[in-house]
């Protein structure tokens, strides 16, 4: 099982990889492709659930995906993403709900997106002994107070801020940033300035390491596709190709054949009404 402390010592050595994941499929084969790390996102309401917002998942939802993912997940470190309410809301409850995480779920750390009270938080989250990634630039949390789903850090002002919101969660323990639509050149100042790891979304190639939504990346989340995602394959055709041969092999009678039918002896049959 990989360990924080590999995560951190990768930095300058090799690229880190990082997915999302939701179920234990999906994590199963995340996980043997050798995928450092895997995050039970918050996006699952987006791509899972077919909500409209990631706010509108809660503790409920992501626990129990989170399970589903760690009983798959043998050598990955598994992340779980704390929901909008888990630690917003009510920041007093963070501690209690990171925990669950840890406890319940079998993550191994969790992350939380930078917010007015982060550092707060943070600091109370990692010093109950739960390692923390912190996640500055686009926060679709709170994408809302940011002017939508842009691009962040384009001007000086608040490039200077980004810097200093990742160099402050490094001071409060963060053992990695995920930096999301963030400017490459930004990105590069970020990652050389901290001696944790960044994961970019967004954020150009000189990130230590990458992320992105499995769905995105496999092409099954038809509503959007950011920028930044590159398609490693486009499954939705696929899939749907599939139940078309499907429906019309049933419709035919073509399926099932006798290879997919169990059957009973001759002698066992005649020996029931009707036969």
């Amino acid at each position: 099982m990989m360990k924080i402390a590999e995560i951190i010592s990768l930095k300058n050595k090799r690229k880190i990889t990082m997915l999302t994941a939701y179920d234990y499929p999906i994590a199963e084969l995340v996980d043997k492709a050798g995928i450092d790390m895997i995050l039970v996102g918050d996006s699952l309401a987006n791509v899972v659930l077919g909500l409209d917002s990631t706010t509108k998942v809660g503790m409920t939802e992501m626990l129990h995906h989170a399970k589903a993912v760690t009983r798959a997940v043998k050598n990955s470190l598994v992340i779980g993403d704390m929901p909008y309410d888990s630690y917003q809301v009510n920041p007093d409850e963070s501690v209690k709900n990171a925990a669950r995480f840890i406890k319940e779920a079998g993550c191994q750390a969790v992350k939380l997106e930078w917010f007015e009270r982060c550092l707060e938080v943070t600091g109370q989250i990692i010093k109950a002994g739960i390692p923390v990634m912190g996640h500055i630039g686009l926060t679709p949390q709170t994408a809302d107070k940011l002017g939508g789903f842009k691009v962040q850090g384009k001007d000086a002002e608040a490039a200077q801020r980004l810097i200093r919101q990742a160099m402050e969660l490094e001071e409060k323990g963060c053992f990695a940033i995920v930096l999301e639509c963030v400017p490459d050149r930004i990105a590069e100042l970020i990652t050389k300035k901290l001696e944790i790891p960044t994961i970019g979304i967004g954020a150009g190639a000189h990130c230590d390491g990458q992320v992105l939504v499995i769905h995105d990346m496999l092409g099954l989340f038809a509503r959007y596709t950011p920028k930044f995602v590159k398609k490693y394959a486009d499954l939705s055709p696929v899939i749907a190709k599939a139940v078309e041969n499907f429906k019309d092999e049933v419709i035919r009678g073509k399926f099932p054949a006798a290879e997919h039918s169990f059957s009973i002896k001759e002698e066992e049959l005649r020996k029931i009404d009707g036969f």
